[in-house]
C-alpha cells in the first residue's frame, strides 16, 4: 500500500511538471511571437501574443512585462500604467521591481503626472542605483514639473487679473449706469421747473393788468383839481363877503 502511494506520488508529481513545462513552453512560445511583432513596430498584434503568454502562465513575469511595454508603445499609457502598477507588486527581486518602476514611471511621464512619474523613478533607482538611464528620467521628470507648476501660476495670475478687470469693468459699468440715472433725473427735474416756470407766466399773462395813464391825461387831471380847487375858494370868499355887508336890523 505505501509502495502504491509512493508510485502515484511520483505519477503525480510528473504530471504536474510536464504541465508546467508544457505551459512554460506556451508561453515562450507567444512571448516570441510578440517579440517579432514588437520589433516589426506591430504594437496592437505584439500585445495580443503577450496577453496569450500571459493566459498561458498567470505568473510569468516576463509577459506580463511585456504585455505594459506593448500598451505602452501603442500609446495606451493609462493602461500601461495599470499593468506596470500589478508588477510593482508581483516581482519577486529587485531588478523586475527596478524594471517595473522604471516603465510605470515612463507611462507616467507620458500622461504629464510628473509627480507620480518622480516617485516612480526613485523607486528603481532605490532598487538599481546605477540605473543612468533611470537617473536622466528622473531629471527630466523634476525639470517639467516645475515647468508645469510656473506654467499653472502663471495661469492662475492671469486668471486672477482677467477676473478683477472683469470686477472693475462691472464697477465702471456701475458707475456709469449712476451717473446716467443722476443726469436723467437732474434732466427730469430741470424740464419740471422749467414747465412749472411755464405755467406760472401764463397764470400771470391771464390775470388782468392795471392800466397805466400816460403824462398828458395826468397833466390835464392834476389841472381840472386846480380849477376845481380855485373855483371852491372863490366861491366860499363870496360866502364870506356876502355875510359882512348883510344888514342888521334890531328890535327896538
Amino acid at each position: 500500500m505505501k509502495h502504491f502511494n509512493l508510485i502515484f506520488t511520483l505519477l503525480l508529481s510528473i504530471f504536474f511538471v510536464d504541465v508546467e513545462i508544457s505551459l512554460a513552453q506556451e508561453e515562450r512560445k507567444f512571448i516570441r511571437e510578440g517579440n517579432d511583432h514588437y520589433e516589426e513596430s506591430d504594437f496592437e498584434k505584439a500585445r495580443q501574443s503577450y496577453l496569450k503568454g500571459v493566459e498561458a502562465n498567470a505568473g510569468s513575469f516576463d509577459a506580463a512585462f511585456n504585455l505594459g511595454d506593448a500598451l505602452y508603445k501603442s500609446g495606451q499609457y493609462e493602461e500601461a500604467e495599470k499593468q506596470f502598477q500589478a508588477l510593482t507588486q508581483t516581482a519577486q527581486n529587485s531588478g523586475q521591481l527596478s524594471e517595473a518602476y522604471h516603465n510605470l514611471g515612463n507611462s507616467y511621464l507620458e500622461q504629464q503626472k510628473y509627480q507620480e512619474s518622480i516617485e516612480a523613478y526613485k523607486n528603481a533607482l532605490r532598487n538599481n542605483p546605477s540605473d543612468d538611464e533611470t537617473r536622466y528620467n528622473l531629471a527630466y521628470a523634476q525639470q517639467k514639473l516645475k515647468e508645469q507648476q510656473q506654467q499653472n501660476q502663471q495661469n492662475q495670475d492671469q486668471n486672477q487679473d482677467k477676473d478683477q478687470d472683469q470686477q472693475d469693468q462691472q464697477n465702471q459699468d456701475q458707475q456709469d449706469q449712476q451717473n446716467q440715472d443722476q443726469q436723467e433725473q437732474n434732466k427730469d427735474q430741470q424740464n419740471q421747473q422749467q414747465q412749472n416756470q411755464e405755467q406760472q407766466g401764463e397764470e400771470q399773462q391771464q390775470q388782468p393788468q392795471p392800466q397805466g395813464i400816460s403824462k398828458e391825461d395826468a397833466e390835464r387831471l392834476l389841472e381840472a383839481l386846480q380849477n376845481q380847487e380855485q373855483e371852491l375858494q372863490e366861491e366860499m370868499k363870496k360866502k364870506k363877503a356876502k355875510a359882512k355887508s348883510a344888514k342888521v336890523e334890531k328890535d327896538w
